[in-house]
């Protein structure tokens, strides 16, 4: 068995409300990760800075000046996120893997050329003295992939094994799925919006007092309106056969607005409500055209009662939850970062050619060695096909 290792994952998601971090104990057995969850926070953007990147997103101009400001001022955001990290959850962290915040995905006719994540990596180096892991996309694009979803290869090796066919289903800014078992393929794609269109809408319907939908409330009090839910839907993006990905270079709030003056006068509370739906229509007929069983959810949008209760009634059946399972929904993402900087430092792939579709599994991210510098531990001897998750040992 090889030696553990102690890691931090960062990342901030699309809807860029801050940057969640876990810390995990990961070791190496045969073809077996063992991941013991040491902890997880979450550390909110200034407001700042939050509005700043929100202006810098399509279908907004922006100026490289403007990156290059945001690519520092994020970058040095996350190097207090693990410096505070390190302090209390993880003294003796040996690596932090850090995703960095994406601000443009490009995608033409349903192929990627690139995918930009800011947050220069050296200051996170710089502040803690390890070594950091990022620019984790890049290698999957390069061959041939989307980059994206990245959750692929940690759903498959936690959830594959199963008999029926389930969905590791993420809500986040976007909602994604990974399908496997039944002893079929593995596939894994973006579905369509999450909370980045709900999360338009009230800081559209709120002229900006709100950011986000608190416990669905403003949802719970409107009703689904027809013919706009009926015109979002008709998005060609639905009917694209994956892989595909997405985000808010198309699902933003002068996308969702356009749509809105397509069809009646929409009020305020039917406007949330409609894309809340939205989300819960899309992602269920993304399982059933897989003939899901089970459905696993996480991310964001598990806290929002109105969304989950939508998407029950779509799909017919209750949804489990991923913290079931010793994974907190909350912060499945940055668990999942932290094991693609795992593998690279032990040179195994990251990727999930099936879920990505890229030509070949690769080793994924560029390393920073720290201030001591970095001795990589010795290779991974074989490819992991599981993942278990041992219990997280109590403060």
């Amino acid at each position: 068995m090889a030696e553990g290792m102690t890691v931090l994952g960062l990342i901030s998601g699309t809807s860029m409300d801050g940057i969640d971090v876990a810390a995990a104990r990961f070791e190496l057995d045969g073809d077996l990760v063992r991941l013991r969850p040491l902890g997880q926070m979450s550390v909110p953007y200034e407001d700042t800075l939050r509005a700043s990147l929100e202006a810098t997103l399509p279908p907004s101009p922006t100026t490289a000046e403007a990156v290059c400001r945001l690519d520092t001022a994020v970058g040095q955001a996350f190097a207090a996120a693990a410096d505070e990290a390190i302090r209390e959850l993880a003294p003796d962290a040996e690596l932090i893997v850090s995703h960095g915040q994406t601000i443009f995905h490009w995608v033409e006719d349903g192929d990627v050329h690139g995918s930009l994540q800011i947050g220069q990596p050296a200051w996170i180096s710089a502040r803690t003295g390890l070594p950091v892991v990022a620019d984790l996309r890049a290698a999957d694009v390069a061959a041939g992939g989307h980059g994206a979803p990245l959750a692929g290869l940690f759903d498959v090796l936690l959830l594959g094994d199963s008999e029926g066919i389930r969905a590791s289903l993420n809500l986040g800014g976007i909602s994604n799925i990974t399908v496997m078992g039944g002893g079929r393929e593995p596939v894994a794609y973006d579905v369509g919006p999450a909370n980045a269109l709900i999360d338009a809408a009230v800081g559209h319907v709120t002229q900006g007092s709100a950011s986000f939908d608190v416990d669905g409330r403003i949802a719970a009090k409107g009703r689904i309106n027809k013919r706009l839910l009926d015109e979002l839907l008709a998005e060609p993006y639905y009917s694209q056969s994956p892989p595909k990905t997405t985000g808010k270079e198309l699902f933003n709030v002068s996308y969702l607005l356009n749509a809105a003056a397509r069809v009646d006068e929409v009020n305020a509370e039917d406007l949330v409500t409609t894309v809340t739906a939205l989300t819960a229509v899309t992602v269920a007929q993304a399982c059933r055209r897989h003939d899901v069983g089970e459905v696993v959810a996480a991310g964001g949008g598990v806290h929002n009662p109105t969304l989950m209760g939508m998407l029950s009634e779509e799909l017919g059946s209750p949804i489990r939850l991923i913290d079931e399972l010793g994974i907190p929904s909350s912060a499945k993402e940055s668990y999942f970062i932290a094991l693609i900087g795992f593998l690279t430092v032990h040179e195994l792939a990251g990727n999930l050619p099936a879920a990505t579709g890229a030509s070949q599994a690769v080793t994924m991210g560029a390393l920073l060695p720290g201030r001591g510098g970095f001795r990589l531990p010795d290779p991974g001897s074989v490819q992991p096909t599981h993942l278990e998750v041992v219990a997280q040992q109590p403060a």
